[in-house]
């Protein structure tokens, strides 16, 4: 991950293009961080072409008078004096045919890091480094991934130097924002000052208005073909770098040096600064003590975020670390992300709709994004039941609209002519631990607990659930007390022979557990209409998993007859509407797109956001059958779902979520899921409706859920949960937390690593009181899982129970 070292200033230099100066332009800089008595490292990752004419060695042969504390290195070294990724083919086809290895772009930014962090520890005192690339910033590397792609995990501050040539203020232009648009910094533009184009005088006043510094150096000399050019290419060196220390390449020199100890000076204050200004969600500011208490996330890259570390800067100068620490991003950054943080192709689709839409008002309108988002998600999760998309901010006011929708749609089809009392005493069915969100609606429709407040009114009925785990080893259902007894004994396991059983709700329906949870849903709900205290107007339900409540995997079956009940006409004239708040499980998160066809039924209003838009920025869609649609539609303006936000369907958010699902179909399709639903569901097994598996290792979850300090474990999908015993459970509790801290620390025990370049990791993690989650992106390399397993295996297992 991301390099930063107190003692040694590291520039990655990119060009505008091919032949713009990059090597002189960063010979000077090496060669004047020298004379400025810096230890001074050099690395062309990848070089092509002649040996002698390698960059390496132009650096080497040109390093001025204090030319000993110059180290200059390259990796990567082909003949052919073409692009990286044509050059490995062609080493291939000049050795005979046989095949080449490519190094991966994970080999590749490991080598590189690994030779940035040995050169830190030679760094004793102050040091310079500058990391050369090849070409233009989109140049391919050895794997064909361009380079700005390809070097981004390693998020080094860059030097950017310009083009001084005819088109070259386009050029530039155009470099520095592909370098903006996937985050880089850039400290410095550095060009050559061309006095026919004069492009340095443009770019010069371009830049300073957006406040990054430019600086303009003689141009070498002409290149000569014999031993001369070496005597002028060095005395050109010399008056640019003169050894008085004065001059423009100083002046940018001392630039570099304020930005990297402003960036640092920076960091260091942060965990200070938020304290004093900040109020966190779900945080008890009571409890966090010291500013190391406070996670400063200096960029984030896949699965990872970059942690700035500050006790890395007082190691001993013979063994320095890196400031900035790779942390597993254990939560999904709350369960957002889809695809891993920043990834490129959100990021350019979020850039192209702010520059052609920007905010554009909705009602009554349409725009291409939204409507195609619309469309696609009425043919994905809304597909054979949805007519329409209802656009919002969130997951929770999309719950909102949803609930609206339900009551409203109720009263039309009901018939039933209700005073405006009994309209605000609608109640609705749900689930004990049930979560929808935090605004004051959505927490209405759940029991009072600890995320609602004192404007609370709980409007509704909710039932304890059965849940689905693995205990001991081994598949089971846990059935709540008031459903034991139906069993018609004390028992309160059942187990299974696999997960699938388990889902297999198709097959489940006639079983007995079936009938016993009809029965007790039935006689339940009976009273709850008879006794008349409220008149329950819909069924909301988080299929297949509760998350906020505790990671709680509720028994398919269960929520099925929930279902049928509600539409059951001898218990209801008009069937309940029946909501499915998807905005956690939705969208993959579980291994499949929708909970309909788990549950073999679908809603009639559902909620989506979370992975909509990949981690990017918030958004939700609201689905409803033509039934609650037309519930709304009349000649009377107030008959209308009078609800709306200002940004709705926002062209930004609507464009990434249309990115986000052409990467997610591609992702079901890939080599890791592949691997991954035929570890739970082998071929040759029994087939099931529908095969559930998930990217954590099925004889993990076994082995950890027989661990003396475990309660149960369970996964689908990306989701796994591991319930630790605690005699005092809840969501108050502190044992999860207590148990995993040391999760937060990088283990640098030799043992391999899976974060980008090799790095140790710690763990950023939450908690739900003794429940402990942890959840991959849908393209979490399967090696950063496995890291993550064990982990967690080798923490757990010798953690003993008091």
């Amino acid at each position: 991950m991301s390099h930063l070292y107190k003692q040694l200033r590291i520039h990655q230099v990119f060009g505008a293009n091919t032949d713009v100066g990059k090597t002189i332009i960063t010979t000077a800089l090496v060669r004047a961080s020298a004379l400025n008595n810096n230890r001074v490292f050099y690395l062309k990752p990848v070089s092509t072409g002649a040996p002698q004419d390698a960059d390496d060695e132009h650096i080497k042969r040109h390093a001025g008078p204090q030319k000993h504390l110059v180290d200059a290195h390259c990796l990567f070294r082909y003949g052919d004096p073409v692009s990286p990724h044509l050059a490995v083919k062609m080493a291939s086809e000049t050795q005979g045919g046989l095949k080449v290895s490519v190094p991966s772009d994970e080999t590749f930014v490991g080598s590189v890091a690994e030779h940035i962090r040995k050169r830190a520890r030679l760094a004793s005192g102050p040091g310079h480094m500058y990391v050369e690339t090849a070409g233009g910033v989109h140049s391919p590397t050895l794997s064909g991934t361009t380079q700005l792609d390809t070097y981004r995990p390693l998020f080094l501050p860059t030097i950017l130097i310009g083009d001084s040539r005819l088109g070259g203020i386009s050029s530039t232009i155009s470099s520095f924002e592909s370098l903006l648009l996937r985050g880089y910094i850039v400290d410095a533009i550095i060009l050559f000052r061309d006095e026919y184009y004069r492009n340095f005088e443009y770019l010069t006043q371009y830049f300073a208005e957006r406040g990054t510094h430019v600086t303009a150096l003689d141009p070498p000399p002409p290149r000569l073909d014999s031993a001369e050019n070496v005597a002028n290419t060095e005395k050109y060196y010399s008056d640019l770098v003169p050894d008085t220390l004065k001059g423009d390449i100083f002046t940018a020199l001392e630039h570099l040096d304020e930005c990297h100890a402003k960036r640092i000076e920076e960091l260091d204050s942060m965990p200070r600064r938020t304290l004093d200004a900040i109020w966190w969600p779900f945080v008890q500011h009571g409890l966090v003590k010291t500013e190391k208490d406070v996670s400063v996330i200096d960029s984030a890259w896949s699965d990872f975020f970059s942690i700035y570390d500050t006790s890395s800067g007082r190691t001993s100068p013979s063994q320095p670390k890196s400031l900035l620490q790779p942390q597993l991003d254990g939560s999904a950054s709350w369960w957002t992300q889809a695809v891993g943080h920043a990834h490129p192709t959100l990021t350019l689709a979020a850039a192209n709709a702010a520059g052609r839409y920007g905010h554009v008002m909705f009602p009554q309108a349409t725009h291409l994004p939204a409507l195609k988002l619309a469309e696609r998600i009425l043919q994905g999760p809304g597909k054979g039941w949805a007519s329409r998309v209802f656009f919002s901010d969130n997951g929770s006011t999309g719950m909102e609209v949803a609930l609206k929708m339900a009551l409203r749609s109720f009263i039309v089809n009901s018939g039933l002519e209700l005073s405006s009392a009994e309209k605000k005493n609608l109640g609705i069915v749900g689930l004990r631990g049930s979560y929808h969100g935090d605004t004051i609606g959505a927490m209405d429709a759940c029991e009072e607990g600890v995320y609602t407040c004192e404007w609370h009114e709980a409007k509704g009925y909710w039932f304890e659930p059965p849940t689905v785990s693995i205990q001991q080893g081994r598949v089971a259902i846990s059935l709540p007390p008031a459903l034991s007894p139906l069993t018609g004994d004390q028992q309160t396991v059942e187990e299974f022979e696999t997960l699938s059983h388990v889902y297999d709700v198709g097959q489940r329906l006639e079983s007995p557990l079936a009938k016993h949870y009809r029965q007790y849903l039935d006689k339940h709900i009976h009273t709850l209409q008879a006794d008349g205290t409220r008149k329950l107007a819909a069924l909301v339900i988080e299929p297949i998993v509760m998350g906020a409540g505790g990671m709680i995997f509720v028994d398919p079956l269960f929520q099925r007859i929930m279902v049928d009940v509600v539409r059951d006409p001898t218990l209801f004239l008009t069937p309940l509407p029946v909501i499915f708040d998807e905005v956690f499980v939705g969208l993959y998160r579980l291994g499949f797109e929708s909970a309909g066809p788990i549950l073999g039924i679908n809603p009639d209003i559902s909620v989506n956001a979370k992975i909509l838009t990949g981690g990017t920025l918030p958004l939700a869609v609201t689905l409803a059958s033509d039934r609650i649609f037309s519930a709304f539609k009349s000649e009377s303006k107030v008959d209308a779902l009078l609800h709306g936000h200002s940004y709705t369907a926002h062209a930004v958010g609507c464009q990434v979520a249309n990115a986000t699902l052409d990467l997610v179909s591609r992702l079901v399709e890939s080599d890791l899921w592949v691997a991954a639903v035929r570890k739970w569901a082998p071929e040759g097994a029994s087939a099931t409706t529908t095969r559930v598996w998930s990217f954590w290792d099925p004889e993990f979850i076994a082995s950890i859920s027989c661990l003396d300090v475990v309660d149960e474990a369970m996964a689908l999908g990306t989701v796994l949960a591991i319930k630790f015993k605690d005699d005092d459970a809840g969501y108050a509790s502190h044992s999860a937390q207590t148990l995993l801290q040391s999760l937060r620390l990088p283990l640098d025990d030799g043992s391999t690593s899976a974060a980008p370049g090799g790095a140790p990791f710690g763990v950023h993690y939450r908690t739900l009181g003794n429940v402990a989650y942890f959840m991959s992106s849908l393209n979490t390399p399967r090696a950063t899982i496995e890291a993550l397993e064990d982990r967690l295996w080798r923490l757990v297992s010798n953690i003993r129970r008091s």
